[in-house]
């Protein structure tokens, strides 16, 4: 089944919610701190941002996928996680952290600024995958034939957005790994990972803007 890059991104952006210029700030500030592997309080995005607690909260709470532990405090946010959520496990600056799916693993590093170690693994043969990512482009991988399953998404993200879509984006360790599995889940099909990693630059430009460059 092909689809086209520019359409799953275009879906992607829809099924996401509408973000203004502030929105941007807040979105960049509350991954760069989770980015540091602790949970982070609306007082912790306050001080980065300028904004109030309550313009913070007024913000971050119509935001579907937004993760907080019992103390209130922000546990996983649009693809990062710095609870255990395997198999997609990512080291930043010796932070052990967590991605929702593999496609996270791909934009994650623009997002937070820095380069990647993604350790993964194929749910068809077993096989670990192992990823570097920078910013800019997917520096190594092993094995080499490695693929992602993706989903267009048909509505928009919600609370399940984690069982809705990014169960069904997976890393296969080569294509006929892939089929196999997408075979077996109607409406997926597969990207290379250079596809995988171009509709991630092609969403941020959607949602940060030049907020990301700062």
């Amino acid at each position: 089944m092909t689809k086209d890059v520019w359409a799953i991104a275009e879906a992607i952006n829809r099924a996401r919610p509408e973000t203004d210029e502030t929105d941007g700030r807040v979105v960049t500030s509350l991954y760069r701190l989770l980015g540091r592997g602790k949970p982070v309080t609306d007082a912790d995005l306050s001080s980065v941002t300028g904004l109030t607690k309550k313009q913070i909260v007024e913000r971050v709470e119509r935001w579907p996928g937004v993760y907080r532990d019992e103390q209130g405090r922000v546990i996983g946010f649009w693809g990062l996680s710095v609870a255990e959520m395997p198999p997609h496990e990512i080291t930043l600056d010796g932070h052990k952290l967590w991605a929702w799916c593999a496609w996270d693993t791909l934009f994650l590093p623009r997002r937070l600024g820095a380069s990647l170690d993604v350790q993964s693994a194929c749910p068809v043969t077993g096989r670990t995958i192992s990823l570097r990512v920078s910013p800019n482009a997917v520096e190594s991988v092993e094995p080499e034939d490695v693929v992602v399953s993706f989903l267009e998404p048909s509505r928009p993200f919600d609370a399940d957005v984690i069982g809705s879509f990014c169960y069904y984006v997976r890393f296969f360790a080569n294509r006929g790994a892939g089929e196999k599995w997408t075979s077996e889940h109607p409406g997926t099909f597969l990207f290379s990972l250079g596809e995988a990693f171009e509709i991630g630059r092609l969403t941020d430009d959607e949602l940060l803007g030049h907020v990301q460059e700062s």
